[in-house]
């Protein structure tokens, strides 16, 4: 029974944000027992371009270091933020959230050319963070019961916090200044006088992941009606 309600509880995550959790937990589990190494997971374009190892493209969105505080903090934060958007502001538009995905991931990696950045997982999560908090503007917010703030200084509490730690935090700039990106593209500049949505999802993935939904004012024709009844008067062949 309890096997029973955890599998249900899984099953009941959204499906990208179940998908993207669960490959960042088997990546690291997969380091942790020595089946993968970080060497062969980290972005390089020299061995991306020349070699074509260009599963390094999405395998550095997906190890966020060995299994510590840092790697369940940043669990705890994805996991978090990308259910909240999945469920709220994307809620029915599956497509629209792999696209937003697709386009913070190839803005990062575009910066990542030009930069010694080696694994983008920690930035993607701080863009998430940052198009929920600047959709959800006014919700109080508390950080370890030290800090009370609006939603919208949240990036910016996490990337003291990572200063705190000592890490850098060009990872954290690089999420909020993509997620401000993806932010002015779709809620800012559209409602602007003569602006336009400009990130347009592609018709292919509103195909695959987002199913036509039924017209409620739709109403069958009259044949529609008795090819239906003809088909439950129809007596069944003997076997």
């Amino acid at each position: 029974m309890a096997y029973q309600g955890l599998a249900a509880e899984y099953l009941g995550i959204p499906a990208v944000t179940r998908a993207y959790t669960t490959a960042c937990v088997l990546t690291t589990a997969a380091v942790q027992l020595e089946l993968l190494t970080p060497f062969q997971l980290y972005f390089n374009p020299d061995l991306i371009f020349r070699r074509l190892q260009v599963w390094r493209l999405l395998t550095n969105f997906l190890f966020f270091g060995p299994l510590g505080f840092s790697f369940f903090f940043n669990m705890i934060f994805l996991y978090r933020y990308c259910r909240m958007l999945e469920e709220g502001c994307f809620r029915g538009r599956t497509a629209d959230f792999i696209f937003m995905f697709l386009f913070g991931g190839f803005l990062m990696t575009l910066f990542g050319l030009f930069a010694s950045l080696f694994f983008l997982g920690q930035a993607f999560t701080i863009m998430l963070v940052y198009v929920w908090s600047r959709r959800n503007p006014f919700i109080r917010m508390n950080f370890f019961g030290l800090l009370n703030f609006q939603a919208p200084f949240l990036p910016w509490v996490l990337m003291g916090f990572s200063l705190l730690l000592g890490n850098s935090i060009l990872i954290d700039l690089l999420g909020i200044a993509v997620g401000h990106v993806y932010y002015f593209l779709e809620d800012v500049f559209p409602n602007q006088p003569g602006g336009k949505r400009l990130l347009l999802t592609p018709t292919f993935l509103k195909l695959v992941f987002d199913p036509a939904e039924e017209d409620p004012n739709y109403s069958p024709l009259p044949e529609d009606h008795l090819a239906a009844a003809e088909e439950q008067q129809q007596p069944e062949e003997p076997q």
